[in-house]
């Protein structure tokens, strides 16, 4: 069983030799797809043991964790970690999910399963639950955090769902997974808020919310190939 990890950075000096490092421990490889970042993440995740892919500007988590999906497919891995670079994702948690993953296409961490998500501010909890209810009625799933960053796929489903929203990714690929009928499961994981930077989750991003997710809803029912 062939697994790399994937993980998606800008501007995380302060913690991605770390996660590197702690992820390193638990896949074959470790792949860092750097967004745009101006304060040498790149070269920290390389002293660190990883492979790097380097994108010129930002294009957003979506277009990070897309590139990366696209290296694990081209060189035939079997699973894809997913861990953010900012530190909340504890990689000691890698084997529990590749544990589930063993009989599943989609393994998600859920927040919700435990009480982690009672440290989030109240802004961020009802973007969470309003996301994930709009992918349950209109998936027929029952998940808990459809916006978890935290996942293990497959490589073999992950070919039929690369999204094509940068904002929305999570929404759009698990709506996707949930409609083509793939095994999404979850896993109670504990995600503390980050220590340090600072969240992409503000009321300007919560403002524009709606209307990101309704073009990535709208490309799973409107213009995907069945």
């Amino acid at each position: 069983m062939r697994t790399v990890a994937v993980i998606p950075a800008y501007n995380e000096r302060e913690t991605i030799e770390s996660v590197v490092d702690g992820t390193s421990r638990h896949v074959e490889e470790v792949v860092v797809v750097d967004d745009g970042s101006t304060d040498g993440t790149p070269q920290l995740a390389r002293e660190a043991g990883a492979t790097v892919i380097e994108h010129v500007f930002n294009t957003g988590v979506g277009g990070a964790v897309r590139t990366g999906y696209r290296y694990a497919i081209r060189n035939d891995f079997d699973f894809v970690v997913q861990v953010d670079a900012d530190g909340q994702h504890d990689p000691e948690e890698i084997p529990r999910l590749l544990s589930v993953a063993e009989d599943a296409d989609m393994v998600i961490g859920s927040r919700y399963l435990n009480e982690s998500f009672q440290e989030y501010s109240w802004l961020r909890d009802l973007g969470i639950r309003s996301f994930t209810a709009v992918v349950n009625v209109l998936g027929g799933v029952d998940v808990t955090d459809v916006t978890s960053g935290f996942r293990v796929y497959r490589v073999t489903a992950l070919e039929r769902l690369l999204h094509r929203s940068d904002k929305h990714w999570a929404v759009e690929q698990t709506l996707e997974a949930a409609r083509r009928d793939l095994d999404i499961r979850e896993v109670s994981i504990a995600m503390p808020t980050r220590e340090t930077g600072s969240s992409q989750f503000t009321v300007e991003t919560f403002a524009l919310y709606p209307l990101r997710m309704t073009d990535a809803i709208l490309r799973v029912l409107l213009f995907r190939e069945s």
